[in-house]
């Protein structure tokens, strides 16, 4: 027996192999699978709660129209030999056939885990994660096929994701391809996915999973705020804080697929990975093609116990380290403030009065730019068109100078502008057909390296030359009019580059993802960016929804969320100056986007105060553990409770979304304290002393009056 494994206590974790029995153990978690001695396939054995060893199944016997492969659990399934279910590999052979024979030939594990070429990809020490590799082999087509499982065992955690090699003679084409699937057991099952449209994302979808296929994906060209590449499949009994929960998340900005399955058996498969029609991914002799990974979880404390793996594992081991644990400066953004009406008045009155108010950071969005077209509205100049000639904006505030951020939208051209005039070739087009504007822009082809080359170039040459410590990069539509299916990914692959080039060549800037907001907000972006623009939909009311559903995979440490004027420029809904500020502060960057100079008095007098309240939260919600206490599509009085890491800090944010007449009011029970240490409750100036155990057997009980009302409650452990 070989094994590379972590010794926690009296428990293995880590890679055990035995044979051809392979097994990743988590702190409470298995994933098992062998290889069929008489096939060669992988088999699915377990993928749940721990267990030592497989168990034995009955003898299948193979009748009617669903033969044996259809009748048993498959860890990479092919495709044209009797399993009629979704398949994690089509590859069209150069004889032009669909057929694959892919058998075991080997495996290897290796300590830590490998970077994927070109790719986000999660990271760890040896003490942190080791990998699996094993190989198969279509002996035939010469087609091999390795598959990378690595287990970080402390957030029960297994990515995966797969390797495709040409060594035949001739080209074959990669029609569909998955990073992870999976066959779960004959059971009553449920699955959840985050689904929306532009300024209304992630509306949780949880339905039953019935015979057959259902599923969800995106072919606009990146993730988008239609379906976010997160998936999650539990019982019908399991709730925030019970029951079992599998989650399925893509490390992809791109076009994917997720669907699920369940088969005549009732077995329930689940695959995830490359959105069929963006791929068709031809490759020569010699040739290789790496999907992108896909991390999954187990847990058995419910939806809750999934969010805090996927939090902790995204916080640790995929956002680079500069900013990932570092509070963020409170900032003021001018979009909703200027709009397109920038000039250098406007930008030092803006900045000036921001900082008075105690912004840390100001950030010039979408106008900033343009000589020959400037850009004056969203038809023109849409493009890199020259240095910023603004020197960083005045205003100091107790001696502290205000940095300077900037938003940047490079992967956009708009057809009036210079860019385009010199490089019409270099947009997304298919031969002679209309190149169909979305937003007046047309999207540059960042799969030419010429195109990936001018970027870098140009936002380096304006990184460099001014005192910019803040990137808002922005991204405005889909994409239309490709040459090809594979330019989707190639382009994503470039995109790739650009990012990773720039964030490393200036490491100390704070990168903020936004494609319209939320369009996206997928890991493959938190690989780069330390942070993303959760929607562009401010209503607070709204966003109490938007980021605790966004918070069911990833952490509140990378959403960005903003105090905007009201009545809110989206839902025409006023909400006090509180309540805006409550819901901001839940996210890690927390921030303005509205005029100060136009704020009534009797607001714009309690800034100072809620920005230093954001300060005092914020190192809580950077690096703490969140726990969902109730939900606002099941309850009038929403809750979340942050807990530091440590456990020393806590900070609980309570809601009331309508006004609650003549009726006594709910306790909120806290979840995740030591129930044996005591803590200091304070709101609001008052203060009182509980137990753990008392705080989440009884709780706490606050009283509200009117709609949207908050309140902000911080727990020190004695």
């Amino acid at each position: 027996m070989a094994t590379t494994q972590f010794d926690l206590g009296n428990e293995t974790t880590g890679v055990v192999v035995d044979e051809t029995s392979f097994a990743l153990h988590g702190n409470n978690s298995s994933y098992r699978f062998h290889v069929d001695a008489s096939s060669g396939d992988l088999i699915s054995d377990h993928f749940g709660g721990p267990a030592t060893e497989n168990v034995a199944l009955s003898n299948i016997a193979a009748h009617g129209w669903v033969e044996m492969p259809c009748r048993i659990w498959r860890e990479f399934p092919d495709q044209g030999r009797g399993d009629f279910r979704i398949p994690a590999v089509r590859i069209r052979q150069s004889a032009g056939h669909t057929v694959s024979e892919l058998r075991y030939t080997s495996h290897q594990v290796i300590p830590g885990k490998p970077s994927l070429p070109g790719l986000p990809a999660t990271f760890g020490s040896e003490e942190d994660v080791s990998t699996l590799v094993v190989r198969m082999e279509d002996e035939r087509a010469r087609v091999v096929v390795e598959l990378s499982y690595s287990i970080f065992p402390a957030h029960d955690a297994v990515v995966r994701s797969a390797k495709v090699t040409n060594n035949g003679n001739g080209e074959i084409t990669i029609e569909n391809l998955a990073s992870f699937s999976v066959d779960l057991p004959s059971q009553e099952l449920e699955m959840i996915n985050l689904r929306g449209d532009w300024s209304r994302e992630a509306f949780a979808e949880r339905r039953k999973i019935h015979y057959g296929t259902q599923g969800f994906g995106s072919a606009v060209g990146y993730s988008s705020h239609l379906h976010n590449p997160f998936l999650a499949i539990v019982t019908p009994t399991t709730t925030e804080s019970q029951g079992e929960a599998w989650g399925f998340s893509l490390v992809y900005t791109g076009s994917f697929a997720a669907n699920v399955e369940k088969g005549s058996q009732g077995f329930t498969r689940a695959v995830l990975g490359f959105h069929p029609n963006h791929l068709s991914w031809p490759l020569a002799p010699g040739e290789s093609l790496v999907t992108p990974e896909c991390v999954a979880v187990y847990s058995t404390t419910g939806l809750g116990g999934m969010s805090r793996r996927f939090h902790r594992l995204f916080r640790d081991h995929l956002v680079r380290r500069e900013w990932a644990d570092r509070p963020r400066p409170a900032l003021l953004n001018s979009w909703e403030g200027l709009s397109f009406d920038v000039n250098e008045d406007n930008i030092y009155a803006l900045a000036t009065d921001a900082a008075d108010l105690g912004v840390k950071l100001f950030v010039l969005d979408d106008g900033w730019f343009g000589v020959k077209h400037p850009r004056l509205a969203e038809t023109a100049a849409l493009g890199i068109g020259r240095r910023i000639r603004l020197a960083q904006c005045g205003g100091q505030r107790h001696g502290e100078k205000l940095k300077f951020g900037l938003w940047f939208e490079p992967e956009m051209v708009n057809v009036r502008s210079s860019l385009y005039e010199a490089h019409p070739e270099w947009v997304l087009h298919a031969a002679d057909y209309p190149r169909t504007e979305g937003r007046n822009q047309l999207v540059l082809n960042l799969s030419l390296p010429e195109v990936q080359d001018f970027l870098i170039a140009s936002i380096s040459k304006i990184l460099g030359a001014s005192a910019i410590s803040y990137v808002k990069w922005d991204n405005n539509r889909g994409m239309h009019e490709m040459a090809h299916p594979s330019v989707a990914h190639r382009y994503i692959l470039g995109a790739y580059r650009v990012f990773d080039v720039l964030t490393k060549r200036f490491p100390h800037v704070l990168w903020e993802g936004c494609a319209s907001g939320g369009g996206r907000f997928d890991p493959g972006i938190l690989h780069y960016f330390d942070q993303v623009w959760t929607s562009d939909n401010t209503d607070a009311l709204e966003r109490v929804r938007i980021q605790f559903n966004t918070s069911l995979v990833y952490p509140a440490s990378v959403m960005g969320a903003h105090i905007s004027a009201v009545p809110n420029w989206s839902t025409g809904r006023s909400t006090s100056i509180e309540f805006r500020a409550h819901v901001a502060m839940m996210g890690g960057s927390f921030g303005l986007e509205l005029t100060p100079a136009e704020m009534p008095a009797e607001e714009k007098v309690k800034v100072p105060q809620l920005i230093a309240l954001s300060e005092r939260v914020n190192p809580v919600v950077i690096g703490g553990d969140l726990w969902r206490l109730s939900n606002p599509e099941e309850s009038n009085w929403p809750a979340a409770l942050f807990i530091s890491r440590a456990g020393h800090q806590a900070v609980l944010f309570c809601f009331q979304l309508r006004a609650h007449l003549y009726h006594a009011f709910p306790f909120v029970k806290l979840q995740g304290l030591d129930p044996r240490a005591r803590y200091r409750v304070t709101c609001n100036g008052e203060e009182a002393v509980y137990s753990g155990a008392t705080l989440m057997n009884v709780g706490l009980q606050y009283i509200f009056y009117g709609d949207y009302q908050s309140r902000v409650v911080f727990l020190d452990r004695l």
